[in-house]
């Protein structure tokens, strides 16, 4: 038997040795060690692009932004479904249907006469803060027989902005009450529209009997730089009043 395994050795020997024929490719040769042991090597993995505008947090797996609520309220036509739209960085998702002759006994159009639509469920957008910071916006609906629908819109909520209009002040009352009865944090943002007088924050203060520790703030629900700063003082406001 050793005669037959040192002969096998020798032929082998002997192949690997042989010059190579011409027109016959030269053979890998197989590597020295145990010929059946397996390669466990694991292939490199290839490096991630990395997506273009990204910044830096965004690539960050080990740091998720911090998801905030805020609900915009306030009465029939102030302009809720306006400030979602002139903020969110995302197509606002909207429920807007068209005003009919039913309503005209209960929807004031009087200040609002050129209100084709209104809102019957929520409108909805989203806008980063900062680099961490992300806020879900959510405006209710104003009419009164819409507002079984606030207790599951302000769930999960750190706060409020009661949008009020100078003309019509009453209309924001319920929601003044509603997250008062609450505990919801909330500020009070007067929408300012063209064409009408311009008063300061602490006489709409006193007019609607606003506590002094609630901010308010005058606005234009059109403008995105004005719809920040009430959300940013929303959010100071709700650090404050909550601060866990």
């Amino acid at each position: 038997m050793d005669s037959v395994v040192s002969d096998a050795s020798a032929v082998s020997d002997a192949v690997s040795d042989a010059p190579p024929v011409a027109g016959i490719p030269t053979q890998p040769q197989a590597p020295q060690g145990d010929l059946f042991q397996r390669d466990t090597a694991e292939p490199a993995a290839a490096a991630p692009d990395a997506e273009e505008g990204a910044q830096d947090w965004q690539l960050d797996h080990t740091r998720a932004p911090i998801a905030t609520k805020i609900v915009v309220a306030g009465g029939f036509g102030v302009g809720k479904t306006t400030f979602v739209r002139a903020v969110s960085e995302i197509t606002p998702l909207q429920t807007e249907a068209l005003m009919t002759r039913a309503s005209e006994d209960t929807d004031d159009l009087t200040a609002t006469p050129d209100k084709l639509t209104t809102t019957v469920a929520m409108d909805f957008g989203r806008i980063t803060l900062d680099n961490d910071l992300v806020l879900y916006v959510f405006g209710t609906p104003g009419q009164q027989r819409f507002w079984f629908m606030w207790d599951d819109l302000v769930r999960g909520a750190i706060g409020a902005i009661v949008l009020a209009d100078t003309r019509r002040l009453t209309d924001c009352f319920p929601a003044l009450d509603y997250f008062e009865s609450c505990g919801l944090p909330y500020i009070v943002a007067v929408n300012h529209f063209e064409g009408t007088e311009l008063f300061e924050a602490e006489d709409v203060r006193e007019a609607l009997t606003v506590p002094p520790h609630v901010p308010v703030v005058i606005m234009d629900a059109r403008k995105r730089y004005s719809v920040v700063e009430s959300l940013l003082a929303m959010v100071a406001h709700a650090l404050e009043a909550t601060p866990e």
